[in-house]
């Protein structure tokens, strides 16, 4: 169904089996002349088809399954045939309309399961041998990242060495790979690059052309060049959008990819099962220090809760310890003083003399510290409702803190925990 990339360690083509299912063939370079175990090249891609073999023995959803293998009927080319994974690599995310880099938490995920691939092949005696962004896609329909490309693996080593010569990742591999070494060790060097180019934007060591000096420069560097600073790179490609907490990588991250891109491969980690263990050991530290943090704002807010509900408690107590009546009562005892205090003004003199004439209908004449005072009824009414106003907003006045009273001990039982009641006998 047509080419889907070329390159000096091979072609990959689309292909369809019977029926709808859709598949990825690797045809390698070299052709075998015999398949018999006395040629090199037949006997070598045979060996390392069997290791390939073990690593879908167990089905790993980070790792493309192989489907078959052989040589084809027409110029004697190994080939090998995977699943096709729908859905963009890498590089492709990593060029527009897509950002230049990652975000920190896609950049582990990435780092995790890229991990746990390298872990999986690793534990059946399989190194990949090309790990590089174009080898590792996004599958959109399982939402992994997928490891493909295991073209590399099943060359001699002289296939290999002719191989990395002609090929365009040489960004990508270790300095050991340019003597035709392949070791577990270079994968994770190879993991180390790629890692860095999803955090700084760009590989350590870029290639300027395809020309042989530009290629020996790259590898010259993998061997002799330290690694740009990261940060640095992160700073000035990082979109002026994304919040600033995204340049800040976290140190056990940057300690990672420092110790998978070390020169010597015994500075490295030994193996994929090694990376992938330090990467759960930090994961899982971050998260307890993560649970941590949220745990003490959690206290915090519990302390809180707690001084609000002892307030609410001794305001609770304060409005007991106020004796209360009802507000009839209260009213009726306002009323009676009031008529008191009216009476003892406006009572009539005991001592009336005989040619006094009676009050007149509309006033009241009373006694006043000796003096005779007489108080009309229009006076005797405005005194009245005085009185009655008085009354009303008195009785106001107490519904209202009757009323605040009321939604504070609503409030306290509603946080304060439900305790059982007593019941008393008695009379209050």
């Amino acid at each position: 169904m047509g080419a889907l990339r070329t390159g000096g360690q091979g072609s990959v083509y689309k292909g369809r089996r019977i029926g709808p299912i859709i598949s990825a063939v690797k045809l390698l370079p070299t052709p075998v002349h015999s398949e018999s175990m006395d040629d090199v090249n037949y006997r070598s891609f045979i060996n390392e088809v069997e290791k390939l073999k073990k690593v879908n023995e167990i089905p790993n959803p980070n790792v493309v399954k192989i489907l078959n293998s052989g040589i084809t009927e027409s110029g004697s080319l190994p080939f090998i045939e995977m699943e096709f994974i729908e859905g963009p690599d890498l590089g492709e995310l990593l060029k527009p309309p897509h950002e230049k880099v990652f975000t920190i938490k896609e950049a582990i995920k990435v780092a995790d399961q890229l991990a746990c691939a390298l872990s999986h092949c690793h534990k059946v005696g399989v190194k990949h041998g090309d790990i590089k962004s174009n080898n590792v896609k996004f599958n959109i329909h399982s939402g992994n990242y997928v490891l493909l490309d295991f073209g590399l693996s099943i060359m001699s080593d002289e296939q290999r060495r002719t191989s990395i010569r002609q090929a365009g990742a040489i960004e990508f591999m270790a300095p050991e790979q340019s003597e035709g070494q392949m070791l577990f060790q270079t994968d994770v060097y190879s993991f180390g690059v790629v890692l860095y180019e999803l955090l700084a934007g760009r590989v350590p060591f870029l290639l300027g052309d395809n020309g042989e000096s530009a290629r020996n420069a790259v590898m010259i560097a993998h061997k002799e060049t330290e690694v740009p600073d990261l940060l640095e790179l992160r700073k000035e490609n990082l979109p002026a959008s994304w919040a600033g907490r995204e340049l800040h990588v976290p140190g056990w991250l940057l300690q990672l990819v420092t110790k998978c891109l070390q020169k010597d491969p015994d500075d490295r980690y030994a193996n994929g099962l090694a990376l992938h263990d330090a990467i759960n050991e930090n994961l899982v530290a971050e998260n307890e220090e993560s649970a941590g943090v949220v745990i003490a704002q959690l206290k915090a807010e519990n302390n809180h809760l707690h001084d609000q509900v002892e307030y609410l408690k001794e305001e609770q107590q304060a409005d007991k310890s106020i004796v209360k009546m009802p507000r009839l009562l209260l009213a009726g005892i306002v009323v009676l003083m009031f008529g008191g205090l009216a009476y003892g003004i406006l009572k009539p003199s005991a001592a009336k003399t005989a040619g006094q004439e009676p009050p007149k209908k509309d006033s009241i004449a009373a006694v006043n510290h000796g003096k005779k005072v007489s108080i009309d009824a229009h006076t005797l009414r405005q005194i009245k409702l005085a009185v009655i106003d008085s009354i009303k907003k008195d009785s106001v006045k107490r519904d209202s803190i009757k009323q605040a009273a009321a939604k504070k001990a609503a409030l306290a039982k509603k946080i304060a925990p439900k305790k059982k009641k007593k019941k008393f006998l008695g009379l209050f």
